[in-house]
């Protein structure tokens, strides 16, 4: 393999004379010490490097295998130099001048065709003035990543894969755990996405105009299940971080799109209370319960800024205004349910789903009492798209416990408890059953 030319030219920093370096280049790879603070270094970068590498990488060449492991191989070799050497100054910069070099030393030996060789040729020469690439250019790349991954010829299952691999740099097997199903058969999805946009010729960009008015709300959506992949009681914290990261960009890059506005203050807002949703013993906390000093109250207020620009009507703006009443309430009591009530009305009709539904009839039992709950209730399983739901069952529970029939609401929260998937929702869907079942003090 042909050393990568860059990496010599790469910034590098490091407060040892150069008789140290000199002394941990004796030491065959340096200490131990200098390995773990080195591999801590490559991870915090990768979080922030890895797509902005990748993404530039495909702009290049199109091929997204070929970004993938010249940026992995990047990653590695960083392993391998920066316990020796030190850590760079500037850590994005070497991975960019190593994955870039090992990019053209590829399509040099592939005898890949003039054009794009000139191009890489290009960027390598400017990667040795180390000067920056300016923030906007490579966010810009990040961007048009974002909108090839979601492109509608894609099934929307692969474009939520799809953002978590080649955007989040989450590990295949992660994702596999995700979606439930093996490693090997999700290496196969992505595989088979990456081949799809290859041969459907998805362009890479950003669309204008009408295409993007009518390609942002799949872009929007799958952020979204993203930030539920993380949000869910057993999800993993780190998608909804990624998502959020995510939906700032496209507000810092579109910022007169409000529907991205009002997905990014959701996210904060629901986000905010990460840390008070469980006990020291992982139990899930019910919202009313929540010690709400621990929320985050930072996000909040940044939440706040952004939904006073608000003045649409989409689904993610009114599930924002929604959030917002609960986080800026300073009580469970003081909580203004007339207006949540308000707003659900709103959402049913620019999102009618059950579920919305379903949620309405919580509002709405909360405001004007639990017979006009369970009144909506009915109406929203009537279509038959609840059924099976098991938080359906905790609905009727919670309504009909604040009708006084405790022992039937009992009984419902246990049903509701064997239908759930998830351990921490069933623990505390039997711990809301044992509350109903004891006598009113």
């Amino acid at each position: 393999m042909t050393e990568p030319a860059a990496e010599n030219a790469a910034p590098r920093a490091s407060t040892d004379d150069d008789g140290a370096a000199a002394r941990r280049r004796a030491g065959n790879g340096g200490t131990a010490a200098d390995r773990a603070a080195a591999a801590q270094a490559v991870a915090a970068t990768a979080v922030e490097a890895y797509p902005r590498i990748v993404a530039a990488l495909i702009r290049i060449t199109g091929d997204w295998t070929l970004a993938e492991d010249c940026t992995q191989e990047a990653l590695a070799r960083a392993l391998d130099r920066w316990p020796v050497d030190g850590v760079p100054a500037n850590p994005a910069g070497w991975l960019m001048a190593v994955a870039r070099n090992r990019l053209l030393d590829v399509l040099r030996r592939a005898s890949v065709e003039r054009r794009k060789l000139r191009e890489v040729a290009v960027l390598a020469l400017t990667a040795a003035t180390a000067e920056p690439v300016p923030d906007e250019e490579v966010v810009d790349d990040r961007l048009r990543l974002i909108f090839t991954c979601c492109h509608p010829a894609l099934a929307p299952q692969a474009r939520v894969a799809l953002t978590l691999r080649t955007i989040c740099a989450v590990p295949t097997a992660d994702i596999a755990r995700a979606f439930l199903v093996s490693e090997s058969t999700m290496t196969r999805r992505l595989t088979r996405a990456k081949t799809r946009i290859a041969e459907a010729g998805i362009p890479y960009r950003v669309p204008r105009g009408h295409a993007l008015t009518e390609r942002l709300p799949g872009v929007l959506g799958v952020l979204y299940l993203l930030f539920t992949q993380g949000y869910d009681a057993d999800g993993e914290p780190a998608f909804a971080e990624e998502a959020i990261r995510l939906a700032r960009l496209l507000v810092r890059l579109m910022p007169e799109q409000q529907e991205a506005t009002a997905l990014l203050a959701l996210f904060l807002l629901q986000h905010s209370r990460r840390t008070a949703r469980r006990d020291t013993d992982g139990n899930l906390i019910p919202l009313d319960r929540q010690d709400r000093s621990r929320w985050d109250h930072a996000a909040i207020a940044e939440a706040d800024r952004l939904l006073v620009r608000l003045t649409g009507s989409g689904p993610y703006a009114w599930q924002a205004r929604i959030a917002a009443c609960h986080a800026t309430a300073p009580s469970a009591e003081a909580t203004d349910w007339r207006r949540i009530a308000d707003c659900y009305d709103q959402l049913v009709q620019a999102q009618p789903t059950p579920v919305v539904a379903l949620n309405r009839a919580v509002a709405h039992g909360y405001a004007y009492g639990p017979e006009v709950g369970l009144a909506l209730l009915t109406e929203a399983r009537a279509g038959g798209g609840l059924d099976g739901y098991p938080l359906t069952l905790a609905v009727e529970a919670d309504l009909v416990a604040r009708q006084g029939d405790r022992e039937r609401a009992a009984a419902l929260f246990r049903a509701a408890a064997d239908r759930v998937h998830g351990e921490a929702e069933r623990r505390a869907l039997l711990d809301r059953a044992r509350c109903a079942s004891k006598p009113e003090s």
